[in-house]
């Protein structure tokens, strides 16, 4: 299941490198088009005003889900939209939080054995975040997600 949806995430990565246009998506193609309000307003069912709040709540990021297909509808044109991880994949997402999580346990674990005077080495400290990173990908624990 990570492995499908991951390749349906990656389908939108080069989508995030484009830049939305400064007056918005709708006022831009409303414009390319060369459809004036109205226009839009008639093929909408709404008023020329409807339309001016429509193109400033996509400008402003309040508009729906629903306004855009709707407009992509009337556009002739379908709305795609989709999330694109920071980290490049939800797999490269996964590792960084697990990694992140391991790495606060076991130098949890470190500090009080050292407070012991058991403290372990750099280098066992390591493996021992590399095992505990891979367990937690193998479980993916809620905790994770904290």
């Amino acid at each position: 299941m990570l492995q499908q949806l991951n390749s349906k995430l990656l389908g939108f990565a080069p989508l995030s490198r484009i830049a939305i246009p400064p007056s918005g998506w709708i006022k831009a193609i409303r414009n390319t088009l060369g459809m004036s309000m109205q226009q839009l307003a008639n093929k909408l069912s709404i008023s020329k005003q409807g339309v001016l709040d429509i193109e400033k709540r996509e400008a402003d990021g309040s508009i729906t889900i629903k306004s855009l297909r709707e407009l992509g509808r009337v556009l002739d044109m379908e709305l795609v939209y989709g999330f694109v991880p920071k980290d490049g994949s939800l797999e490269a997402m996964i590792e960084k939080k697990s990694n992140e999580l391991a790495t606060k346990i076991v130098l949890r674990t470190s500090n009080t054995m050292q407070l012991e005077d058991q403290g372990n080495s750099k280098e066992r400290i390591e493996k021992a975040i590399k095992e505990r990173t891979e367990e937690i990908k193998n479980e993916l624990p809620k905790i994770l997600w904290d």
